[in-house]
């Protein structure tokens, strides 16, 4: 099955959220290429953009198997986003998605992100500018609300409509909650319901079994992946599959899921450099050697990665404990 963003189509299995700081394009990569459906850039800042800052690229560029692919801006002025999504499409998305739902405070304390769930006339007027300047359909993703005592979700998902979005995220959670308790699927089920538009719902789908409630009790037309498939991109494969034909595949091997974290580092520093690359693996490391035999100790040694060869040996020693340990 599939599901259309405007005159974008997509298989209807799991995407991969636009994870600031983590998704990027090796990440991403990896997990397009065991199964995401979807994935979007990570989030980026509609002055910065404009201002042509010399990060934008690493942040914008889509790699040649991202297609459907979206990228995603941030920013509190309507005229600055219009221009920063015109300016984006020398990157070639299909998609541009206004964020509309960062917690973070540097983001929400300048008037971007869920910040503007508070200003729905100012969120309206971005989404019409952005909407206006690119040829490609325009997504927003958004929170529950602000807080408890202002849950404006299915009030701003009609807005969000009628001001020109061709689909809306929803992460179940207020910005006050950031990334806890558990979400509610409830107001996903809401907004499913209150728009006409594509739906994608986001919190808490870490398992082939909460992704198949998440469709079962909400309804929605895609489901999206955050932080359940750090350490664990063969999430997306187990979806895919379960969804193909029912089968319902066992985990992978230590030595496969370790796989995927050198594959994915080697790709990072093939765009970035190793220096940086290698900071960056750090806490991609300590997410995918999660539950290992001796992962303390292991963990304790992703600080100090530097080369490629320092991670080599990390993955070396961990196998060989989990090998000791059997």
């Amino acid at each position: 099955m599939t599901i259309k963003i405007g005159t974008v189509e997509i298989q209807r299995t799991a995407a991969l959220a636009p994870l600031a700081g983590v998704a990027d394009r090796a990440f991403r990569e990896v997990c397009r290429s065991l199964g995401a459906c979807y994935t979007v850039g990570e989030m980026t800042s509609s002055k910065g953009l404009t201002y042509q800052n010399k990060k934008t690229a690493d942040l914008l560029t889509l790699g040649e198997g991202e297609h459907p692919g979206g990228i995603q801006l941030f920013g509190d002025d309507p005229l600055t986003m219009a221009r920063a999504a015109e300016l984006s499409m020398v990157y070639q998305p299909d998609i541009i998605d206004i964020n509309m739902g960062c917690p973070a405070p540097k983001v929400a304390g300048n008037g971007g992100g869920s910040a503007l769930m508070k200003d729905p006339e100012r969120a309206s007027r971005i989404i019409k500018e952005v909407a206006r300047a690119v040829p490609v359909p325009v997504t927003v993703k958004f929170r529950k609300g602000w807080d408890e005592q202002s849950v404006n979700a299915v009030e701003f998902a009609k807005m969000a409509e009628q001001s020109g979005a061709a689909a809306l995220t929803i992460h179940g959670r207020t910005r006050k909650q950031m990334y806890a308790p558990s979400a509610d699927w409830q107001i996903i089920k809401a907004v499913k319901e209150a728009v006409s538009i594509p739906v994608i719902g986001n919190g808490d789908v870490d398992s082939v079994q909460s992704a198949a409630r998440m469709y079962e009790q909400t309804g929605v037309d895609l489901i999206m992946i955050g932080r359940g498939a750090l350490g664990n991109p063969y999430l997306f494969t187990q979806i895919h599959r379960y969804f193909a034909d029912g089968v319902l595949l066992p985990d992978p091997p230590l030595s496969q899921r370790l796989g995927y974290l050198l594959e994915q580092t080697r790709l990072a520093a093939g765009y970035k450099g190793e220096c940086v690359a290698l900071k960056e693996a750090r806490k991609h490391a300590a997410w995918y050697l999660k539950g290992v035999r001796g992962a303390a100790r292991l963990r304790g040694r992703t600080g100090t990665l530097k080369t490629l060869t320092d991670l080599e040996m990390l993955i070396a020693d961990a196998l060989e404990a989990e090998s000791a340990g059997t």
